[in-house]
């Protein structure tokens, strides 16, 4: 009996480190809600109401990390308002086997869901020092120029870095970003999606665009590209927010998306990600099977990709 531990501890970690060795570089999900959270300020109803019960079913607003575990590594995607709870998740998830605070942040646009974490790098909290923050050209005058973020700036928590359109980043030898700019509101600034290329995976991340036939691209043929595919998934189908004027808030519906790719074996790339409290696939199981059922993936909270 004895021998027969020791066999299987053995494979065991020969398993462990193999599959170590497999994923060197790799993604983690540290959010899947739309910007106001979940569940949402102000909602009472059957979407939010065992959220506001149970503490297990909260989730994070949209947010990735990419992880090199080769330079020991990584790098936040959306700097969010649940950024501390983030923080802790993924050091929680790695076992603490990373720096606390990332290499550094990419953003893709100001809107309050995806850049207003940066706040806790500031004097009243944190306190960092010139985290590196990687913005495109009109996100980063707006972030220099108004306050309180031009404060981050001033006082060396943050350091911006400006990207720009279809210019890839080397973070390593083999980790790598590539911005690229989406139609979607934009008030204060462009909006960016970014591919992401590691050693053996490359990635699609747009949580937020107005419509895929607005931009000049083929998402069809950009899910081709990739091996997994992050996309907006804000509402699932028209008159979602009956209070709303969704005009005022164009997002692609997820049944538009499966519509696209009803018939495309690439399907199976995407994985839906930035769900709206009010969007079934967040908190109906039924919904969120019958996407699975049709080859689509859903974001969870937590896991690796």
């Amino acid at each position: 009996m004895r021998y027969q531990m020791k066999t299987i501890l053995f494979a065991f970690l020969v398993l462990s480190v193999s599959v170590a060795a497999q994923n060197q570089q790799y993604v983690v999900v540290l959010g899947i809600a739309q910007d106001g959270g979940f569940p949402h300020l102000g909602c009472q109803k059957q979407c939010c109401s065992q959220a506001w019960q149970r503490h297990s079913l909260k989730r994070n607003v949209v947010s990735l990390a990419l992880v090199d575990e080769v330079q020991k590594k990584w790098w936040l995607l959306e700097a969010t308002p649940d950024i501390t709870q983030q923080l802790q998740l993924f050091r929680t998830i790695t076992n603490d086997r990373f720096k606390y605070l990332p290499d550094g942040i990419f953003v893709t646009h100001a809107h309050i869901g995806h850049y207003t974490g940066l706040m806790y790098f500031g004097r009243e909290a944190l306190g960092a020092r010139e985290i590196p923050v990687y913005v495109l050209p009109r996100f980063f005058e707006y972030l220099q120029s108004n306050g309180p973020w031009s404060q981050l700036v001033a006082l060396r928590n943050i350091k911006l870095i400006a990207i720009a359109d279809d210019v890839s980043i080397a973070l390593s030898q083999t980790v790598s970003v590539k911005p690229f700019i989406i139609p979607h509101r934009g008030e204060y600034s462009e909006t960016a999606g970014f591919h992401i290329v590691t050693s053996d995976k490359r990635y699609l991340f747009i949580p937020d665009i107005d419509k895929w036939s607005k931009w000049n691209r083929d998402i069809v043929e950009e899910v081709k590209q990739v091996d997994i595919a992050f996309l907006d998934a804000t509402f699932y189908q028209q008159d979602e927010l009956p209070e709303r004027n969704m005009a005022e808030v164009p997002h692609p519906f997820v049944v538009e998306t499966i519509k696209l790719f009803d018939e495309s074996s690439d399907k199976k790339k995407i994985v839906f990600i930035h769900f709206n409290h009010s969007n079934p696939l967040m908190w109906n199981a039924q919904s969120q099977q019958q996407i699975v059922k049709l080859g689509f993936g859903l974001a969870v909270q937590g896991r690796q990709y």
